[in-house]
């Protein structure tokens, strides 16, 4: 990925024609050509992510959602005694502790010990990317919270202290930067479609639970949650796409000290 040894030197599969079909339209466009049409796309994924929020932000000043929202907290809830959520008890204690995924706390302990590891493995750029990209997401809810200041739910009574604005919900945004981060990190020097596969399955899954959780808990409306989790997709593509911008024209950089143009 980022210049200190995430390449990986990797002999080219021979696929088939009918594996590869999806190839075909692109085949007679340039290297140049290519880089500016994947650029295109996630400017385009992009534009649509941040029309996503804030329309959401739109509907939830607005009103709009509360009763979508309260809706499906009560739904979670046991009709005789809103302080439980319905199922057997244990589902309570699981959540509680599942909600931990997104929590300040363990999410540093993960993003410290990740980034110990590339510093390990001399991994300098890729430490300092996973660095970057996960503490400012910390700083982008804070603004986001402080600017929207949308109360707690009412409609159910808590099942975790909670002190914080609402809107968007902060483990669900820091869980996605994070875990989709390192998700993409492993599947860049990961060797096989399979494993790609699963590092970012393991990724969403962890995104996911720690998100839901919160609408469980009934401390965030389910519009929180999902705004969360567009704000910190649209947030961690733009760091990852930043830095494989920087990573490319590092390399073009170094090739021309190398051949000595430029």
């Amino acid at each position: 990925m980022i210049g200190d040894g995430l390449r990986l030197d990797v002999k080219p599969r021979q696929h088939t024609s009918a594996a590869a079909w999806w190839r075909r339209p692109f085949q007679h466009l340039t290297r140049l050509e290519r880089h500016e049409l994947s650029w295109l796309l996630i400017a385009l994924a992009g534009s649509i992510l941040l029309f996503a929020f804030l329309k959401l932000a739109s509907e939830v000043m607005e009103g709009e959602t509360l009763a979508f929202d309260t809706k499906m907290l009560r739904a979670l809830r046991n009709p005789a005694d809103p302080a439980r959520l319905i199922g057997p008890p244990w589902v309570q204690d699981a959540l509680l502790d599942l909600t931990s995924l997104g929590s300040p706390v363990i999410l540093s302990l993960v993003v410290l010990a990740v980034v110990g590891f590339l510093l390990l493995q001399t991994r300098y750029r890729t430490a300092f990317f996973v660095f970057i990209t996960s503490t400012s997401a910390w700083f982008v809810n804070y603004a986001l919270k402080n600017s929207f200041e949308r109360t707690r739910p009412s409609a159910v009574p808590h099942l975790r202290d909670v002190a914080s604005p609402s809107f968007p919900s902060g483990h669900a945004l820091t869980s996605a930067v994070v875990y989709l981060t390192l998700g993409a990190v492993l599947m860049h020097v990961s060797k096989g479609r399979v494993t790609k596969i699963y590092c970012l399955t393991a990724a969403m899954m962890l995104t996911l639970l720690a998100g839901i959780s919160r609408v469980c808990l009934g401390v965030h409306y389910p519009t929180d949650v999902i705004a969360g989790w567009i704000v910190g997709l649209l947030w961690a593509s733009l760091c990852w796409g930043a830095a494989q911008m920087l990573e490319r024209r590092t390399g073009m950089k170094a090739e021309q000290r190398k051949t000595g143009t430029g």
